[in-house]
């Protein structure tokens, strides 16, 4: 309880008496041995301040004695926590109380307040900020996405960022932590540096190291690193999601190596929609892998490169996806027998510009699948539906379907009065520019024109080969998948294409010739027959053929193509390369159509002493964001150990991105410093000397540093 009395009539003192209530011994508000009140009678030399039992009196100056008397409710508030009050936070609170009675401190924060915000307790300690502008970095963290902590060495900056990684974690609110630095003093050259590559960062991270093991059973942190969960790496090993330079890449206009991509280029993202490409990242040789997929498809990627799975667990609970590597998933890719990652897939048919065709694609699909274009003779087509007979022919203009006997129609020419009987039948010569004449059963295949056009050209093509060679496969209490067949491999690898552009899936398996019987064939078979299994997304009618399509959807339709993660093994050491897009999800379609992308996400990631990151660096490392994660970067723009005439990211980012929504810039100062008290003092000597030389040459300088505080004001009394 507080109580202040005038003194003398107009003598301009006050006295203010404080009493300790007996809950809280007298040792915990004065210090052992007195020491924090020796603090307090140092910053108020012009005040008395007696102790008498359980009583503090404090007589001068009626505004210092106001201040006294905020000081110790302050401290009162913060032993009420069961935290202690230590010299240091005694006087941050007095310096805290002086800013805001000068109009220069923000009234709404109170030393309590500040020093009472526990981030992050393990074994015994607590973390928290200990001034006020730590504390607004801290809630600056909760509060935004990306936030850049500028300020000298020694002010918590990263060490505060390293204790909200964790407790994100610990909260569950983020499924990894991201620590990372550039080695500018090997020039990014690790590789010219003794020992692997963990005792060649190590000097680099150790700080890093070092804050993680105040945070953190030491004991947990190997398993959580070898998990994946904690990753600690170099900026440089950053972007080494990557993939082997000859991996395709589907673009608008068809497959395309990475290695070839420039920024710029456009490829294609998970909703089959053209994305530009954002960064290419050289990565050197790296170990890879073959990642692939129940239904065959496959690639090659590094340890490090980012999938987007989910497990059945997931699915079941309504989570979102996660990103997980490579590396992560191996060993772990069973759930008792059944496959535990599934990976997206394309939320609509990739999107080709329209071009131009020769031949109706349905058309052309019916006749690789039952027709005859040997060449040898006219083109005709082999069927016992006449709704196809009636289709084919109103898909070729001119062309009439003459019934040969059977099953077997040919595709004569119409002839018109007065044309030469030599004019090329209109079904030949088509076939003749498409290069299909003289194929055979064994040797077709889809032309380019029609697997990089339209969707719509692919769906008509693809329901042209399943009215003729395919068929609904109806299982009770199952839904209905689609069954082709082909002896010829090109078209079997054609069709796949065709189905996994859609968004499908087509597993496909091989039926030797060899023992098989005639059944209704009155040759022997010569050739191995491809049996493909598809799965086809809603909205995609496979069928046009009224018997087969009713067939499919009187068993419920085709189900939802899913595919999973089959298996991962080592391919060797390929030379590298990293891409970064513009897509929302950051997914683009790599080879076999499968989605990959290079963005974290549910990640808390921490950039550390970035003001020696070039802006390159920089834009790369703030455009690698992904969903539900955080990026605090911390740096000291006095201290840049870049090469001559290379600009500081950190510099140039702030005049970039100032203003931007969710975008936050707290600027700590020497007063914020919370190592030994020196290194504050230092901080304004080195602030000093540098406005003396600007002063003197007036030059501008690159970037902003951090305003000279004043130091408070120090004084002596001895207690009375």
């Amino acid at each position: 309880m507080t109580q202040t009395t005038p003194s003398q009539a107009g003598s301009g003192q006050e006295t203010a008496r404080f009493t300790v209530p007996p809950t809280h011994p007298m040792v915990t508000v004065l210090g052992s041995g007195d020491s924090l009140l020796r603090v307090i009678e140092n910053a108020f030399p012009g005040t008395d301040i007696h102790v008498r039992g359980n009583e503090i009196s404090a007589t001068g100056n009626a505004a210092e004695v106001a201040l006294v008397q905020r000081l110790f409710d302050e401290m009162m508030l913060v032993l009420r926590t069961g935290q202690p009050m230590t010299e240091d936070a005694v006087e941050r609170s007095i310096s805290m109380l002086r800013a805001q009675e000068n109009g220069t401190g923000d009234v709404d924060e109170t030393p309590a307040e500040v020093l009472t915000q526990n981030i992050l307790s393990n074994r015994g300690r607590t973390i928290r900020p200990k001034t006020l502008n730590q504390k607004r970095y801290v809630d600056a963290i909760d509060s935004h996405t990306v936030v850049f902590g500028i300020g000298p060495a020694g002010t918590g900056k990263t060490y505060l960022a390293m204790a909200k990684a964790v407790q994100a974690l610990q909260a569950k609110q983020v499924t990894r932590i991201i620590l990372t630095r550039p080695a500018v003093e090997a020039g990014e050259r690790l590789g010219f540096l003794p020992g692997t590559l963990y005792e060649k960062i190590d000097p680099y991270l150790r700080p890093l190291y070092d804050a993680l093991h105040d945070m953190l059973d030491p004991d947990s942190i190997p398993r959580l690193m070898a998990a994946g969960t904690i990753e600690v790496a170099p900026l440089a090993y950053m972007r080494g999601r990557a993939m082997p330079t000859f991996t395709q890449v589907m673009t608008p206009a068809g497959w395309r190596p990475i290695g070839d991509l420039a920024v710029g280029d456009l490829v294609i993202g998970s909703n089959g929609e053209p994305t530009p490409v954002l960064g290419v990242y050289p990565q050197g040789e790296k170990d890879v892998y073959r990642v692939s997929a129940q239904d065959g498809a496959w690639t090659l990627a590094c340890g490090e490169h980012l999938w987007t799975v989910r497990t059945a667990s997931d699915k079941r609970r309504n989570k979102p996806w996660r990103v997980m590597e490579t590396q992560e998933m191996i060993g772990n890719l069973r759930a008792a027998h059944a496959r535990r990652y599934e990976l997206p897939m394309l939320t609509a048919p990739v999107c080709h510009p329209a071009r131009e065709v020769p031949m109706d694609p349905y058309a052309l699909g019916l006749l690789l699948g039952d027709g005859c274009i040997t060449g040898k003779t006219t083109p005709s087509f082999a069927t016992a539906d006449p709704e196809l007979v009636t289709a084919l022919e109103g898909a070729l203009p001119g062309t009439t379907m003459r019934h040969k006997g059977g099953v077997d129609y040919v595709l004569n020419r119409v002839r018109r009065p007065g044309e030469s009987v030599r004019t090329e039948n209109p079904v030949t010569g088509a076939l003749r520019t498409l290069d299909l004449l003289g194929t055979r059963s064994h040797t077709k295949l889809v032309p380019d024109v029609y697997l990089h056009n339209s969707a719509e050209v692919r769906t008509a093509l693809l329901q042209g080969l399943l009215d003729a060679d395919g068929a609904p496969v109806t299982q009770p209490d199952r839904t209905c998948r689609i069954q082709f067949s082909t002896t010829s491999i090109l078209l079997r690898d054609d069709v796949i294409t065709l189905v996994q552009s859609l968004g499908g899936t087509a597993c496909t398996r091989r039926r030797p010739a060899a023992g098989r019987s005639r059944s209704s064939a009155r040759a022997a078979h010569r050739h191995d027959s491809h049996v493909l299994d598809i799965r086809l997304p809603e909205g995609i009618e496979p069928f046009r053929l009224a018997r087969k399509r009713d067939t499919y959807h009187a068993a419920g339709g085709g189900g939802r193509p899913m595919r999973f993660v089959d298996s991962i093994e080592p391919a060797g050491r390929e030379e590298c390369v990293c891409i970064q897009v513009a897509a929302e999800d950051s997914l683009y379609v790599t080879q076999d159509y499968l989605l990959t992308h290079n963005t974290l996400n549910d990640a808390f990631i921490i950039l550390d002493e970035a003001q020696n990151t070039s802006p390159e660096q920089m834009k790369m490392f703030l455009t690698r964001l992904g969903f539900d994660s955080k990026i605090v970067i911390t740096g000291d723009v006095t201290q840049i150990d870049l090469p001559g005439g290379t600009k500081s990211g950190l510099r140039q980012v702030r005049d970039i991105l100032q203003g931007v929504e969710d975008v936050h810039f707290s600027q700590l100062t020497s007063t914020d410093v919370v190592r030994h008290k020196l290194v504050g003092r230092i901080v304004d000597a080195y602030e000093r000397y540098d406005d003396a030389r600007q002063q003197a040459d007036p030059a501008p300088a690159e970037g902003d540093t951090a305003a000279p505080q004043p130091n408070a004001n120090r004084g002596h009394r001895k207690r009375k």
